[in-house]
């Protein structure tokens, strides 16, 4: 009845899964225990669980991120304790089949349920707001995207206790992969998380696709599109043209685990070498997925804090486009030792260098930006000047992979895993966490605490220095990835270091947890009252914060880079209009809650061979989806009285606080 599912799937001889098994299970009654004694059950109901606001599922796509961050880091933390203390034939604390789950569900975490989040709460809340737009082209579809996201997440969180995790590392290989090799159930695990959570990107991707070309507010042409917006387009093109490689691949994979197909395996005329092409060719344009917003988030960040209008706008836009088109024809640099010959690895290695072009292109276009500027040593800013050194010493190392002669030497060791890093720490995560910075008092009406922010770059980036500088010398050593313990006593020295980076690292995040506390208990002294904290450029900036649930009051007017700042030279920022008029809005709804959750019972059923299991939640999820999409809702409309009074408040906190009169910015000096 339950498949290969028993009390032996449950690691009761683990006592470090136990522990942290313990340990989530005691958070989980603590907050459940919190919400409700404080009687918040139907507002998390009614305002965030079943929402379809693209402000509120952002800011869930982050909280997710942030929780799936600190799950990933655990992991790094116990790799980097087990080679500082499994040296010269000590075993360390890990057994080795735990530490190939770990190192594979760090990889799997942190670039699907952490990166990809973060990035994607941020466009929520963000892209719509830029383009003057009430809300998402299909806000139920956003929605279903997050619990799916959801979904996955728990599905990888559940292998953590019920069964075990994939021990392939995050790429999956076959044979390696297939059933021979990894009979237990952590690869169905790694394919059902990676499915579903892949299932919703794609959803989003075609969500904010057609959110850019359809829901412009009136006169913003394509070309005048803030920035941030453009690389989040970029970046949606890649998830739309690569993701459906990915579905498809594990798709295949499933075939060969499943049905016993031998799509990836050398017995009946497969090849484990097409597996490795598909997950490249969706795996390259995901770094790039990853990297352009981040792109984004560094443009808005020094054109705001520089007080000037962004250098070179439309040189950025086909930058952008440039990486986008050739980060789709790199994929083989990540196995030049496939021995596909010279001339197509001199294909690839030179695509990948040209790649140096565009990315050149952006870094001169912040500095030029910079360049007579009045810049602002704010946070976000720190973070951003940290990213112009970090990810060009990332860079370097990369065009230096690129020859595949040199690649020959550095595959599979620990060079390759500090490029990694190197590029997308210092690249995606420290440009997500300068635009959480940036635009946290749009979303929750308060700045962060500057103090604890900058203590948390200064952690991050020394700690990331320390922790992955010694990991290039130990790639040109010889240490190849993915070992559980080492026997060379010159490589031991570097390994202590890195750990040491690991720790700072940790008290960089502890610090960003901290400047959270601090933040929320201080809030009422760092209210933003005009919704401009740092005189932004970009329409974002013209709404209170947090904005109202329909954005937009009256569609704003854009025909420049740079509208609110031209309305506010101009005096027209905050003009109140002739007269409101009703708005119509989507009703909230559960069925992409329940969906999630329905898909979730899916895969689990799934990875552990219940099949009636199976078919009662397929066939339920199908019924959920049937009978939303067949209901007559035409979602409500927001009475004009309605619009008045909530823009009338904010009107008399700017009248207060002075907003009427127009902010001279240094814009004019250009």
């Amino acid at each position: 009845m339950f498949g290969k599912l028993s009390l032996e799937a449950v690691p009761f001889h683990e006592p470090i899964v136990m522990v942290t098994l313990a340990m989530i299970a005691l958070g989980g009654i603590a907050v459940v225990g919190l919400i409700t004694y404080f009687r918040k059950w139907t507002y998390l109901w009614s305002e965030w669980l079943t929402s379809v606001d693209h402000k509120k599922i952002g800011v869930m796509y982050i909280i997710v991120a942030m929780v799936m961050l600190l799950r990933g880091f655990a992991d790094a933390i116990m790799m980097r304790t087990q080679l500082a203390m499994a040296q010269n034939g000590s075993e360390g604390f890990l057994p080795p089949e735990h530490y190939d789950q770990i190192f594979t569900a760090h990889g799997v975490i942190m670039i699907i349920f952490m990166a990809m989040p973060f990035f994607t709460g941020l466009m929520n809340i963000v892209l719509p707001l830029q383009i003057g737009a009430r809300d998402v082209a299909f806000p139920f579809l956003n929605s279903l995207s997050f619990w799916l996201l959801v979904a996955g997440m728990l599905l990888i969180n559940l292998s953590l206790g019920v069964g075990e995790f994939a021990k392939t590392g995050w790429v999956a290989y076959p044979p390696l992969s297939g059933l021979q090799y990894s009979p237990g159930v952590g690869v169905d695990y790694y394919i059902w998380a990676l499915q579903l959570s892949g299932l919703g990107t794609t959803l989003t991707g075609v969500n904010f696709l057609v959110t850019v070309l359809k829901m412009r507010t009136p006169g913003m042409k394509l070309m005048d599109m803030p920035i941030f917006t453009w690389t989040c387009t970029w970046a949606n093109i890649l998830i739309v043209a690569s993701f459906p490689i990915l579905t498809a691949t594990l798709a295949l994979l499933t075939l060969d685990r499943y049905m016993d197909f031998h799509i990836f395996t050398n017995e009946m005329g497969g090849n484990p070498m097409m597996y490795v092409n598909l997950f490249w060719a969706w795996g390259h344009p995901e770094v790039y997925i990853l990297i352009l917003p981040a792109f984004g988030v560094f443009s808005e960040v020094i054109s705001t804090f520089s007080g000037k209008r962004l250098f070179g706008h439309k040189s950025m836009i086909f930058a952008s486009g440039a990486i986008c088109i050739l980060g789709f024809m790199v994929w083989l640099h990540h196995f030049f030792t496939m021995g596909a010959g010279a001339n197509v690895n001199a294909f690839f290695g030179l695509a990948t260098m040209l790649i140096a072009i565009p990315t050149g292109v952006k870094l001169f276009n912040w500095l030029f930006t910079m360049y007579q500027g009045r810049l602002r040593f704010t946070a976000p800013v720190l973070w951003t000047l940290g990213f112009m050194v970090t990810f060009s010493i990332g860079g370097m190392t990369g065009v230096l992979l690129a020859i595949p002669g040199a690649d020959f030497v550095l595959h599979n060791s620990l060079f390759v895993i500090a490029h990694f890093h190197n590029v997308i720490i210092g690249g995606a995560v420290f440009g997500y966490i300068a635009g959480f910075a940036f635009w946290f008092p749009k979303a929750f009406g308060f700045t962060l605490n500057e103090k604890w922010g900058k203590a948390a770059f200064w952690f991050w980036i020394v700690g990331f220095f320390v922790a992955f500088m010694p990991l290039y010398a130990l790639g040109f050593l010889g240490m190849t990835r993915r070992l559980n313990a080492t026997d060379m006593p010159e490589w031991n020295i570097y390994l202590d270091v890195a750990l040491f980076g690991a720790v700072l690292i940790a008290m960089g995040i502890a610090s960003q947890l901290i400047q959270l506390f601090v933040s929320i208990r201080d809030r009422d002294s760092n209210r933003d009252l005009t919704g401009d904290p740092w005189n932004g450029h970009t329409l974002e900036w013209s709404t209170s914060s947090p904005p109202p649930f329909y954005n937009f009051a009256e569609l704003p007017k854009a025909d420049d880079v740079d509208p609110f700042t031209d309305a506010k030279r101009a005096g027209t920022a905050y003009q109140v209009p002739a007269r409101y008029t009703s708005i119509h809005m989507p009703n909230n709804t559960p069925t992409g809650l329940y969906m999630g959750l329905l898909l979730t019972v899916f895969g689990f059923a799934f990875i552990w061979h219940i099949w009636w299991l199976v078919g009662a939640s397929l066939v339920a999820t199908i019924a959920v989806f049937v009978a939303h999409a067949v209901r007559d809702d035409q979602g409500y409309m927001v009475p004009a009285e309605e619009v008045a009074r909530i823009e009338g408040e904010h009107h008399k906190v700017l009248a207060a606080n002075g907003a009427y009169t127009p902010v001279k910015s240094s814009l004019e000096q250009v």
